[in-house]
């Protein structure tokens, strides 16, 4: 990578239309807990991000954009599936990695031999398989947090009569939901977003029959970085580790792109780990640029925690300044390489975040005013914790736009199927919101009457619903054939957290703990003043779509209004 400047990386590309070209490319760019306010286009002061500035003057900002969740796993898990967290399997992080650490794993390094989060459910299709069946080549680069996977068990699966993963065998099997059994073609990175915690890791997973002759999911060593000690020893001679996973990560997904050609349509998920939490990097031109900007005396206090797996640096608001900076040097990296191989005018690449800011690793949410002045970070459902960034920049989409269309990420598996051209009509219906009869859902072993959802005869399970609405015509400039959500919804249950939110045009409702609040963002965009008291049939009504939209789940159980 490049990083002797902090300039523009690429230059206008010629955007051509849809029409009449081959089935166009999509690359989604999901980086890792970035805020709503940390990009130069979104208003932020301090952090340089000119390539993804660009990307907004160039294409559509959206200003009304959420995440599936807040928190990680199950905001990609609303991605991937098209469910928003009342209907999805995944609501929290159930992770797999809890057995204890094996000793000398890696040279004198102990590392967990089971890895991952729970499997995505393998009866509902997800976004790679879908467009792999349509002749996508596809590729996916950073967090997998789908499933689990068995250092001594990497092709060994065990599953249910009725094709589901039996997580009750984990320590013999690994998972059947990862990236090489459900349509990915390629993938490089951390299947479990815990191993993702360090940025000097022992291993990362690699699957790539096509460039390495794999023949299922294998873990790469980083030979160079197991000769030091790991972060969870919490030595000092941790700095030594010189394998930089996210431009590991960022260089195979360039690579892969090498590879594509104007002959075959390609779909590339790019779920980079950055600025997620541990504040350590490369000491180059990138930090050397920030540091000494910020007052080290204002930064928060924080040591590495072994547990935690984020090594505690210092200088910390530069090293969190220049993640960003790096990321966007990244993003015109990627867009500089569809320029070189005139792939940039049939190619949709939009770039968002996987849920709000944090506070791990020693980050200050409030001192770059990255929340965009909102309420809330991760693990919240006030705006903070679910309103992200979104950015689309491709063929058809009119120039330096700003959209208030109001999406989230379920949205977007319509959204690629109708951009793409490469379904019919009536394929994108039965994979979008629909409203009809109200069909027996059986979900997570729950039997409940929907009053609204698309039971679509996909050849899956009963449980293959889906939320979303493609907001393809706004993309594309034509707002008045855009249909509209009556309503936003997420849950989460992750830790003992239990959250609950719905939007509902201007109304806002925020369930912490089975307590509500009611605000509207018209005239309360902090969300500081609860209605509730005032509009009481307005909070009868959101409570009733909170129960409608809810089904119960034994995994993440949560307290309803």
């Amino acid at each position: 990578m490049n990083t002797k400047r902090l300039l523009p990386l690429f230059g206008s590309l010629p955007l051509v239309a849809l029409a009449g070209s081959r089935h166009p490319n999509i690359i989604y760019i999901m980086c890792d807990d970035m805020g709503y306010g940390d990009l130069g286009c979104y208003g932020q002061k301090y952090i340089e991000t000119p390539n993804i500035d660009r990307m907004a003057e160039e294409g559509m900002r959206f200003t009304d954009a959420y995440a599936g969740c807040p928190v990680s796993a199950p905001s990609r898990c609303s991605f991937m599936t098209g469910q928003h967290t009342g209907h999805a399997k995944i609501r929290g992080n159930r992770e797999y990695w809890g057995q204890a650490l094996r000793q000398n794993m890696f040279g004198a390094n102990a590392d967990y031999y089971v890895i991952g989060q729970e499997p995505y459910d393998m009866t509902h299709p997800i976004i790679p398989e879908l467009f792999k069946a349509k002749g996508y080549r596809t590729g996916m680069f950073g967090k997998w947090a789908g499933g689990y996977w068995n250092y001594d068990y990497p092709d060994t699966y065990a599953k249910l009569p009725d094709g589901n993963t039996d997580t009750s065998r984990s320590r013999e099997s690994s998972s059947l939901s990862l990236p090489n059994l459900r349509g990915i073609d390629c993938y490089y990175g951390p299947v479990c977003q815990f191993q993702a915690h360090t940025y000097y890791p022992n291993f990362l997973n690699r699957y790539d029959p096509e460039g390495r002759g794999d023949t299922h999911l294998v873990a790469e060593v980083m030979e160079e970085n197991i000769k030091y000690p790991g972060v969870n020893t919490g030595s000092k001679e941790y700095e030594g580790r010189p394998q930089y996973s996210a431009d590991l990560i960022h260089r195979y997904a360039l690579e892969w792109l090498d590879r594509q050609t104007k002959d075959e349509p390609f779909l590339g998920i790019f779920t980079y780990t950055l600025p997620h939490a541990e504040l350590w990097q490369p000491n180059d031109s990138i930090v050397e640029h920030y540091h000494g900007v910020f007052p080290a005396d204002g930064e928060r206090s924080y040591k590495t925690n072994p547990w935690s797996w984020y090594y505690g640096g210092d200088d910390k608001h530069a090293q969190f300044a220049a993640m960003i900076t790096r990321l966007d040097c990244y993003v015109g990296e990627i867009l500089e390489k569809l320029k070189d191989k005139g792939l940039g005018g049939n190619t949709l690449v939009i770039f968002t975040s996987d849920n709000g800011p944090h506070e791990e690793g020693g980050a200050d949410p409030s001192f770059f005013g990255r929340d965009g002045k909102l309420r809330g970070i991760k693990r919240s459902t006030y705006e903070g914790g679910i309103r992200i960034p979104f950015i689309c920049w491709g063929a058809g989409i009119p120039k330096g736009t700003v959209s208030n269309h109001q999406l989230a990420f379920y949205d977007l598996m319509p959204t690629f199927m109708e951009y793409s051209g490469a379904f019919s009509k009536k394929e994108i219906r039965e994979h979008s919101l629909t409203t009809g009869p109200s069909p027996k859902l059986s979900l997570l072993g729950c039997s409940c009457t929907k009053a609204r959802f698309s039971c679509a005869e996909v050849g899956r399970g009963a449980g293959s619903v889906f939320d979303g609405i493609s907001f393809c015509p706004t993309l594309l400039g034509k707002d008045r054939k855009q249909r509209k959500h009556d309503f936003l919804y997420w849950e989460m249950s992750d830790g003992g957290t239990e959250v609950i939110g719905v939007r509902q045009g201007d109304w806002k409702l925020v369930v912490s703990q089975g307590k509500t609040f009611l605000y509207n963002l018209k005239t309360d965009i902090h969300e500081d003043y609860d209605l509730s008291a005032m509009y009481p049939d307005k909070l009868s009504e959101l409570i009733g779509i909170v129960h409608r939209e809810h089904t119960d789940s034994p995994l993440f159980p949560i307290t309803l209004p």
